[in-house]
């Protein structure tokens, strides 16, 4: 009888450590209801971002991407995401996939513009702007590279033709 009620207190024990995990998680990622407005971007890649990246104002978290999905006729990926109340944009605001460091991760930072004009929700930004990903980068970088090498290489032999004559 006494292992039982050990047990017993045990599990209930396990149980509120484990509702505690949960109440914890929800308000560190945010989940639940959130107050906001919504907006659109069109990008031609949205390459490294994903549901729940950041939208930042000048490095400030102003909202979350919330969803994304592909356009059928033009072929670009339209984001939707969730801005908080009280942060108004400007029309010819633009929206920048933008990188946090060399080897971190990207987020959404938007670039508000002049225009007296303010977004209102269900807007689509219309000015956007995707990173190039580091393989193409690091691709065009050893382009570049070997051309001038090999630029380097005909100058050498045109001064050395140049030489015997």
């Amino acid at each position: 009888m006494q292992r039982n009620a050990f047990e017993t207190m045990l599990g209930a024990f396990v149980l509120v450590i484990a509702i505690g995990f949960v109440f914890f998680f929800q308000k560190t990622v945010e989940i639940g209801s959130t107050s906001g407005y919504e907006l659109n971007a069109r990008f031609t890649s949205i390459e490294g971002i994903d549901r729940g990246t950041d939208v930042r104002v000048s490095g400030v978290k102003v909202g979350t991407i919330t969803d994304y999905y592909l356009d059928k006729e033009t072929y670009s990926a339209i984001v939707k995401m969730n801005i908080n109340n009280g942060v108004e944009l400007p029309y010819d605001t633009a929206a920048v996939i933008t990188s946090e460091s060399l080897l971190g991760g990207k987020f959404l930072a938007l670039e508000p513009g002049g225009d007296m004009d303010m977004l209102k929700p269900g807007d689509m930004i219309e000015y956007t702007q995707s990173t190039p990903s580091i393989e193409k980068l690091l691709g065009q970088a050893i382009y570049s590279l070997s051309n001038n090498s090999d630029d380097d290489s005909q100058k050498q032999e045109a001064t050395d033709t140049s030489d015997d004559e």
